[in-house]
């Protein structure tokens, strides 16, 4: 599971005109799932995005998690993080976790990100979704479940 995590001042999800998810401060994290994800995967990726310490004490250092500044999370399935286009022109998605097993991992993920008292708001799957944000930093940080194990693929 990927996870492209951006602090954000705010950030919403419209579809269709209607805005799906809003938050204030926060993170806004594009989330990929990839075939053969498990809830393990789920749960590590939410640990992360809770307790990263990458908001600003009084120092102005990043020092503090999500937890601690009482901010939320927006979290938006992002199919293409597992796109590979090292060939030819046009990406290939087939690494992409199909949508049956896609979505209930989402789900896992928001009950787990909720689990550590961060307020969570999501997406549509499967919809064109715009999605606005204004990125506080800029921060912005690639987590990939697969490198805790050290199964990453490494570019030839």
């Amino acid at each position: 599971m990927r996870a492209l995590i951006q602090r954000v001042s705010r950030a919403r999800v419209d579809v269709e005109g209607e805005t799906v998810g809003s938050i204030g401060p926060g993170l806004l994290a594009l989330i990929g799932v990839k075939r053969g994800d498990t809830r393990d995967d789920c749960e590590w990726v939410a640990g992360k995005i809770a307790t990263l310490r990458i908001f600003n004490d009084g120092a102005g250092k990043m020092n503090l998690s999500l937890e601690e500044v009482g901010g939320a999370v927006l979290l938006v399935s992002q199919f293409t993080l597992y796109g590979d286009a090292r060939k030819g022109r046009r990406p290939s998605f087939t690494a992409s976790a199909p949508p049956e097993e896609a979505v209930p991992l989402l789900d896992v993920l928001r009950e787990e990100v909720e689990a550590h008292g961060i307020p969570a708001e999501t997406g549509r799957f499967g919809a064109h979704m715009i999605v606005e944000l204004t990125n506080d930093g800029p921060v912005t940080l690639m987590i990939d479940s697969d490198v805790r194990r050290g199964t990453e693929r490494k570019d030839r």
